[in-house]
């Protein structure tokens, strides 16, 4: 008997079972919006030994790590047989990405992978990564899968071997197992990403958000979150875009800008969490905001706080791509409960909990982005206001004319 291959392999399956069997707590709340958690629900480290160690002595004496995994993170999310369902993206250490289903009894810790990763069927020009899957629970009665799928630019010189093509890639299914892959979606522009599929049907046709793009990184013409209906979801072609939600100069969304999840239907309208990029002498920085559309005309935003919902704090600014938030799943309970799953520089996935109370709260009256510094301040002198001129302030009536006491 290896003593050592058995201390090893005793040594890994207890540091792995304390990891997925982790209490996670909420931190306290700062904002009143939402509640973060202290630990992230998924990482590298908890998937499962079995993808990663071969555990034959004969062939792996020294218990080596045969597959390694560098990341896991921007996951779907879905609530299925009674339980909070999240579909991540895997990433190995080869830089390549798949697609696997963790689930947890109640969306907050114990999340733990099944046995196999999914088996996503190619279509006829095989990509090279996937990524990225928002689900979508749709009124046809499908789960669909939309993700992202890239190849080499064909055009591309040899000696650049980074230059890409992505695209929409569409599959669905009806136990998260067995999947139907259907013919990527085809749009007037030249490439696509963070594509979302619309819960419900509008004017009797699919409808997908769209964020245009001129090349692999950079959305250039494309001037923000857009928007297509399509007759055939079996061949789905979008003849024409619109964009719904503009990318603004000196904004959080003034680079780039795409959704996340799929909207959630609410009475006063539909809930969307996006991410907002701009430019920074460090680097891209990625963060969250939401905005509502109206429940009839789900082009019309009607609600838009200025700036971010949720930014990178403390140890999620750093990882693969530092200082990043990306979100594209989230999971509404019956009871009005929402748990946000967002992923931290491009390593980790994590969940925060809020309400549809505060969610819409947030969204109807934080104040929209005046797009000036003047507006701003104009902006807190009006808060400033309402908050002196309420009777018993602090123990004392007040009042205050811009900045100086009377």
């Amino acid at each position: 008997m290896n003593t050592y291959f058995q201390n090893r392999l005793k040594v890994l399956k207890t540091s792995f079972n304390e990891l997925i069997s982790r209490r996670n707590n909420p931190l306290e709340s700062v904002n009143g919006i939402y509640e973060r958690y202290e630990n992230p629900v998924l990482t590298a480290a908890h998937t499962p030994l079995t993808w990663r160690f071969d555990f034959n002595q004969r062939t792996n004496p020294y218990l080596m790590e045969r597959f390694g995994i560098n990341a896991v993170f921007n996951s779907g999310a879905i609530k299925f047989n009674n339980e909070y369902v999240l579909v991540a993206r895997v990433e190995g250490m080869d830089r390549k990405s798949f697609f696997a289903v963790a689930e947890s009894e109640n969306g907050i810790d114990n999340f733990r992978f099944w046995d196999y990763p999914v088996v996503l069927p190619q279509t006829n020009e095989p990509e090279v990564n996937v990524y990225d899957m928002r689900l979508v629970q749709h009124e046809d009665g499908w789960i669909y899968g939309i993700f992202c799928t890239e190849r080499r630019d064909p055009n591309a010189p040899e000696g650049d071997q980074s230059a890409a093509i992505a695209q929409c890639g569409i599959a669905r299914t009806k136990d998260l197992f067995q999947w139907e892959r259907l013919p990527n979606l085809k749009t007037p522009s030249p490439q696509q990403r963070n594509v979302v599929l619309h819960p419900e049907f509008f004017n009797n046709k699919y409808a997908f958000y769209t964020r245009p793009q001129d090349s692999f990184t950079e959305a250039g013409t494309g001037a923000g979150i857009g928007f297509g209906l399509c007759d055939d979801i079996e061949n789905a072609v979008i003849k024409k875009e619109i964009v719904i939600d503009k990318k603004a100069y000196h904004t959080v969304y003034e680079a780039k800008n795409g959704l996340g999840p799929a909207p959630v239907k609410t009475e006063k309208g539909w809930l969307h969490l996006a991410h907002g990029v701009r430019n920074t002498a460090a680097g891209l920085r990625y963060v969250l905001y939401m905005f509502m559309t109206d429940l009839n005309d789900i082009t019309k935003v009607i609600h838009k706080p200025a700036g971010y919902f949720m930014a990178p704090e403390g140890d999620e600014r750093t990882g693969d791509v530092s200082n990043v938030l990306f979100s594209n799943g989230w999971i509404t309970d019956e009871d009005g409960a929402v748990f946000i799953y967002y992923a931290s520089s491009d390593l980790r996935t994590h969940v925060a909990t809020s309400t549809i109370e505060k969610l819409l709260d947030y969204v109807i009256n934080t104040p929209e982005d005046g797009l000036s510094s003047e507006a701003s301040v104009q902006t807190v002198i009006g808060i400033i206001d309402k908050n002196l001129s309420v009777e018993n302030y602090n123990g004392t009536a007040h009042t205050q004319l811009h900045g100086f006491a009377k």
